[in-house]
């Protein structure tokens, strides 16, 4: 092996993966690039716009900002494995959806993402309550009220 490389196994999505990855490789590369996980999007790679967040052992984090020798031993979940097995939309999806809260679609894995694991912290938000953890996540098109709407849509369903 390579002094410049590293072996790791993570898990993503519920399937374990053993790989040789390069010392600066990010994570959003290997995900998009390795593993043709291509719903995880490079927008600023600054960590700024939170369109590459995914969930690492259940918590948010900007995949662009981490390097995937970070992630071993990891489970990391992406936009990929939000969907239920059966391949029906997850009730944030299926929110979204019939709310309208996306346009061009770029942000929203990352905003999906996000919003999976604050719901999972807090089942009944407050409409300020999803704006302050939508902050970090950057949308140009769609002026963020029917992705609140959305949200809140979401909560009520999982709460059943």
């Amino acid at each position: 092996m390579d002094i410049d490389e590293h072996e790791i196994t993570l898990s993503v999505n519920g399937v374990s993966y053993k790989r040789r990855v390069e010392s600066r490789l990010l994570l959003s590369d290997f995900l998009r690039h390795d593993l043709a996980l291509a719903g995880t999007h490079v927008g600023c790679e600054h960590g700024v716009c939170g369109a590459c967040t995914i969930l690492l052992d259940g918590q948010p984090i900007r995949s662009c900002l981490m390097l995937a020798v970070q992630a071993n031993t990891h489970e990391i979940s992406t936009i990929e494995g939000l969907a239920n097995r059966d391949g029906s939309y997850h009730p944030l999806q299926q929110a979204m959806h019939d709310h309208h809260g996306l346009q061009c679609g770029y942000c929203t894995p990352g905003i999906l993402m996000t919003m999976r694991a604050f719901l999972d912290e807090n089942a009944s938000p407050s409409e300020d309550e999803v704006r302050e953890a939508l902050s970090g996540n950057l949308c140009r098109c769609t002026g963020y009220q029917n992705i609140v709407d959305a949200v809140l849509t979401a909560a009520e369903r999982m709460r059943g």
